[in-house]
This record gives C-alpha cells, structure tokens and sequence, in this order.
C-alpha cells in the first residue's frame, strides 16, 4: 500500500451488532399492541344497543358506531393502533348513545301512555262523581 491509501475502517462486531439492535427495539416500540380491550368493549356496546333495540329507536347512531368498529379493525390490520384504539372507543360511545337514546325514547312513550291513562281515570273519576249529584 501506498502512503496515499487508506485502510477501510472496520467497525468492531459489538458496534455493528448493538446499532442492530437498537434498530430493532426501536422498531419493536414503534407499533403498539392492537386495543384488543377497546374493540371488545365497543362490540359489547354494540351488541347491548342492538339488544335494546337502537335499531329502531336511535339507528343513525348504532350505525355510525357499527361503522367506526369496522374502521378501528381496519386499522388493526393496517398495524395503526393508535387510531384502531381511538376508533374502538369512538365506537363504543355512539353505541352507548344508541342504547341511551333508545332508553329515553321508550321512557317517553311509557311516560306519555301513562300520563293518558292517568287522564282517562280523571275523566271517569269525575263523570262517576257528576252521575251521583
């Protein structure tokens, strides 16, 4: 070799093996597990929605939720957890607003059925009361 020459440099096998590793921890770190618990919990929340029958009661909202659990397993498999848990939890509450939303909506018409039959009572109360003057 000449004095111009230089020799390749030659990284010790532990530099070369610890960036390695680094590299794969590092990649390791980047994808969290999938929300396995939020999708569980969402498909729960939808499957009571349905049980209480949001369908017919508040159907805009177990569809959106339905939809944001098909779109939270979509990320699962994009290895996107952050917005599959996000979804998931998106999901799980419009589904609870279904089942919320079709509570009230029942509790209504219990209500205003009982309020009816409360006035049919009053109006024969007082017919009753009127036909023995």
């Amino acid at each position: 070799m000449t004095s111009n020459q230089q020799k390749p440099r030659r990284f010790p096998a532990g530099v070369a093996l610890g960036f390695a590793g680094t590299i794969l921890i590092a990649a390791c770190a980047a994808t969290p597990p999938a929300p396995t618990a939020a999708l569980d919990a969402a498909h729960l929340a939808i499957t009571n929605a349905e049980r209480a029958e949001a369908g017919r009661y508040a159907s805009g909202e177990l569809a959106e939720a339905r939809l944001k659990l098909e779109s939270a397993n979509s990320a699962v498999n994009d290895k996107q957890m952050t917005s599959a848990e996000r979804l998931a939890n998106e999901s799980r509450t419009e589904a609870e607003l279904a089942s919320a939303r079709t509570t009230e909506t029942k509790a209504k018409a219990v209500n205003a059925e009982m309020q009816s039959g409360t006035g049919t009572l009053i109006d024969e109360m007082q017919r009753n009361t009127g036909d023995q003057k």
